[in-house]
């Protein structure tokens, strides 16, 4: 009895490990094409298009710097659907209608994410405490509409589907961009898997990472910290911030939380879109354990500021932003109570996913279920044989008398 209880959980053991392999292979794929400036040679401006088809349908992420850096996310249910630029339109002072996807009827949902103020403040006691330091010891934030960008055309690679957009503060009175910039890294995929190098997000085909520096940019004190404002767009309903736990931290050790923001939509008859990342941030571009920075997320707000209308958000969406779409800010501050300062390496990367559908689970790595299998399946493996041991001496007759010849 034993030992068929044993063979049994063996077995089972056996499939759940088989069954979480091929899980892995059978994740969805997309064909997808990255575009530099779609139907314009201009490379004083920067519109990155990346296309994701399959599965029936198409995912349009639209990066740009023209005005407030924004990235638009659109999801339709055509293979076919195409982004269509009106150049002249897009570079005027009033771009609405600049950018739309046809067929029109294809578009199920779309959704844009602004980055629009860099803070910058003075820790004084060395806190982290980014919503509770006084307004005295903030520095004139840094608005990144009004930054210079580089042309992202050299950085273009249509290979490893990335793509780097770089700006500087050149009206900065203080000089802190001489030999500094802020940048977005940008970085599509085809298929699901792990990034190489950190945090090791676990991403699929429906979604793209931002990878957000700041490097060499001059403290405007010897204790600044630095925190990034973003700004969400949503036609129905308003977004939630959810925090996902997790046992293993195989790839980020330490860190075992997962932050998402998701429509707060529950009767939606689709999906939506979604930005995920985990609750850490690099002072090193080597990325290890010794350069955490814990991220903090702090509070959704309504956004009631005006920014400037020259943005793809308005170029897609229209001028009737306000009113017509919900408009929330947020914080991510970068740091940790009694840790390093931006001045120790000046150096800062925070990575996040931008997607579309179900957010990523993590998971643990096949070493790890290799492991656990070897672990929990040789002392079932050891009940066996003894049982089968012990069940052989039962049966086996002892005599201490000599046979007679």
């Amino acid at each position: 009895m034993g030992c068929t209880r044993g063979w049994r959980l063996l077995l089972l053991l056996g499939l759940v490990c088989v069954g979480a392999l091929q899980g892995r292979g059978q994740e969805e794929s997309r064909e997808v094409s990255l575009q530099y400036n779609p139907g314009s040679s201009d490379t004083s401006v920067n519109v990155v298009h990346v296309r994701a088809v399959g599965n029936g349908s198409t995912i349009h992420y639209v990066w740009s710097t023209i005005g407030t850096p924004t990235v638009l996310l659109i999801f339709t249910h055509s293979e076919t659907s195409q982004l269509q630029v009106n150049w002249t339109k897009l570079l005027s002072p009033a771009p609405q209608g600049a950018l739309r996807i046809e067929p029109a009827e294809s578009v199920s949902y779309a959704t844009a994410l602004l980055f629009t103020r860099i803070f910058e403040y003075q820790d004084v006691n060395n806190t982290a405490n980014f919503s509770g330091t006084d307004e005295k010891y903030f520095y004139p934030a840094y608005n990144l509409s009004d930054f210079l960008w580089d042309s992202a055309n050299a950085t273009i690679n249509a290979t490893s589907l990335s793509a780097n957009l770089t700006g500087y503060n050149a009206s900065d009175p203080t000089d802190s961009f001489h030999n500094g910039s802020v940048s977005f890294r940008i970085s599509a995929y085809s298929s699901s898997g792990r990034d190489s190098s950190s945090p090791r997000l676990r991403h699929t085909a429906n979604c793209t990472k931002l990878e957000f520096l700041v490097a060499g940019v001059r403290p405007r004190g010897n204790n600044s910290r630095f925190a990034l404002e973003m700004v969400t767009i949503e036609k129905e309903g308003r977004k939630k911030m959810e925090s996902v736990h997790s046992i293993d931290d195989e790839y980020t050790p330490t860190i075992f939380e997962m932050m998402q923001l998701v429509p707060d939509a529950p009767n939606s008859s689709h999906a939506r879109g979604f930005l995920q990342w985990k609750s850490v941030a690099y002072g090193s571009p080597s990325g290890t354990r010794a350069d955490i920075l814990p991220c903090q997320l702090h509070p959704l707000r309504p956004f009631n500021t005006t920014f400037p209308a020259g943005s793809i958000a308005h170029a897609y969406f229209g001028d009737d932003l306000a009113d017509a779409y919900k408009l929330e800010a947020f914080n991510i501050s970068f740091g940790i109570a009694d840790g390093d300062f931006y001045d120790k390496n000046r150096f800062l990367s925070w990575s996040a996913l931008i997607g579309y559908g179900e957010p990523p689970r993590d998971s643990f790595s096949i070493l790890v279920i290799c492991i656990m299998a070897v672990a929990l399946g040789t002392p079932l493996l050891l009940l066996i044989v003894g049982t089968l041991v012990v069940t052989a001496l039962r049966h086996k007759v002892y005599s201490n008398y000599e046979p007679i010849n």
